[in-house]
C-alpha cells in the first residue's frame, strides 16, 4: 500500500488549497479514506472521510470550508479547503485501512 499526498502550502489567511492523495496497492474504490492533521505540539486530529459509497464526514472545526471527495478512476482522493484560517496549519496525511499513512503535505496559513 502506497499513499502519496501532494497539494501543501503556504497562503494567506482566508486563501484555498486543495490537497491529492494518490493510493495504490490495494482496491481503492472499496475502502474509505481519512484525512488527518497534526499541528505542532497538538494531537492529531480527524478532518475528513469518505466511505466506499461515497458519503462523507467532516470534523466540526472544518465543517462548512473542507470537502473531501474522491475519483476512482484516478485512485486518488481530494481535500478541497476553503476558508484557512492559521489554525488550521498542519501536516495533513491521508489514511486508509486503519494501518497505512503518506508522508503528508504541509499546510501552512499566515
Amino acid at each position: 500500500v502506497q499513499l502519496v499526498e501532494s497539494g501543501g502550502g503556504l497562503v494567506q489567511p482566508g486563501g484555498s488549497l486543495r490537497l491529492s492523495c494518490v493510493a495504490s496497492g490495494f482496491d481503492f474504490s472499496s475502502h474509505a479514506m481519512t484525512w488527518v492533521r497534526q499541528a505542532p505540539e497538538k494531537e492529531r486530529e480527524g478532518v475528513a472521510a469518505i466511505d466506499k459509497d461515497g458519503t462523507t464526514t467532516t470534523a466540526d472545526s472544518v465543517k462548512g470550508r473542507f470537502t473531501v471527495s474522491k475519483d476512482n478512476a484516478k485512485n486518488t482522493e481530494y481535500l478541497q479547503m476553503n476558508s484557512l484560517k492559521s489554525e488550521d496549519t498542519a501536516l495533513y496525511y491521508c489514511f486508509t485501512l486503519g494501518a497505512y499513512w503518506g508522508r503528508g503535505t504541509q499546510v501552512t496559513v499566515s
